[in-house]
């Protein structure tokens, strides 16, 4: 267990914004957990889980409490069939890393989400996805620390309450509760299928690629996305800023009347119910109320991704929050859509036993 005092979330975090943290204690291993939280409470310090900071933006005022970051790493192959892969991954190697390796072994399940940027913790956090895979698809169970009874925990998928950007650890009254500290995937030994998303399509017959492999898979995604986002260690950012927006039946035609675009697709909810999901590209909105490439108090939209928020010279949170209205109230003036911002803030979350 490593400890340093006054770092600046600035430094912690690809958005490059915040002020100082009391504390960051970077957890190496899963018996290091207990000593943690214990000097965390015994100075009587809020606390924050942060992995490589992709999803977490600073505030100006800091953190006056302990950032606690997973540095656990190693793969731990369960089981190893010609048909399937269970494998089990410490919380901080890196998410895209852990990709790349079970792509080359041809296991299939997570290779479109090549490049998404962040820890294998972080990922169950927020259900990350793309091109039509997501995290709740292959993942089986965590191993965390209840930071509230303080005791070690394995937590079944199915108890993840998962959707789309959402889970138990980022929402409700176990939001902030559980560090998570190894997550155990099952893999299938097989290629993925089309149809694909009409861009990894198109990038497929550009390419003149049939052999549709977890790596080739891989590899094009990584290509894409290299084309499309600004590395983060480079460039500052936060990934995909804003969420995309899932529609109601009720709000389907006002929408279409304003000419957008959406996505249905038949899904069906753990209860086994079949329903009909409404998506809508909140790029493709972004993009058409002609905020691609505009600069708004330090922060530009992307000109290839328009997603994307480039922090090209703000120094401020502040600086962030009003260029998020004004790009959203633009959004909404013209089609009619409130636009949610994707990362987090770093910040206190408070936390209750449920005596029931």
């Amino acid at each position: 267990m490593i400890i340093r005092e006054n770092i600046n979330l600035s430094d912690l975090t690809t958005m490059r914004l915040g002020g100082p943290a009391d504390f960051l204690i970077e957890i190496e291993s899963p018996e290091e957990c207990p000593d943690a939280f214990d000097f965390a409470q015994e100075k009587n310090l809020p606390i924050y889980f942060l992995g490589l900071g992709a999803n977490s933006i600073g505030l100006d005022e800091g953190f006056r409490g302990a950032i606690i970051k997973n540095a656990i790493k190693g793969y731990n192959i369960l089981e190893e069939t010609k048909d399937e892969l269970i494998i089990k991954v410490g919380g901080g190697e890196v998410w895209d890393d852990f990709v790349e390796f079970v792509s080359k072994k041809g296991f299939s399940g997570v290779e479109a989400m090549s490049k998404i940027p962040g820890t294998v913790a972080a990922a169950p956090v927020q259900n990350i996805g793309a091109y039509g895979q997501e995290v709740k698809d292959t993942l089986v169970s965590v191993e965390a620390f209840d930071s509230l009874l303080n005791e070690f925990v394995e937590i079944p998928a199915e108890e993840m309450d998962f959707s789309y950007r959402h889970s138990i650890f980022n929402s409700g009254e176990t939001k902030g509760r559980y560090f998570i500290l190894t997550c155990t995937f099952r893999l299938k030994k097989e290629n993925p299928k089309p149809p694909f998303y009409n861009s990894l399509q198109s990038y497929l017959d550009e390419h003149k690629i049939t052999d549709y492999t977890p790596e080739n898979i891989r590899i094009a995604v990584s290509n894409i996305r290299a084309e499309k986002l600004p590395d983060p260690e480079k460039i500052p950012s936060a990934g995909s800023f804003f969420k995309n927006i899932y529609l109601t039946e009720k709000e389907v035609k006002p929408a279409e009347e304003k000419g957008v675009p959406i996505r249905k697709a038949e899904k069906t909810d753990k209860n086994g119910k079949k329903y009909t999901e409404y998506k809508v590209n909140t790029g493709w909105l972004l993009e058409n109320a002609d905020l691609k490439g505009k600069v708004f108090h330090g922060f530009k939209v992307s000109d290839k991704a328009a997603l994307i928020l480039i922090n090209e010279s703000a120094t401020s949170e502040k600086d962030l929050e009003l260029a998020k209205k004004e790009i959203s109230d633009k959004v909404e003036e013209k089609f009619g859509l409130k636009l949610e911002q994707e990362p987090v803030f770093v910040k206190e979350i408070k936390q209750e036993v449920d005596e029931e």
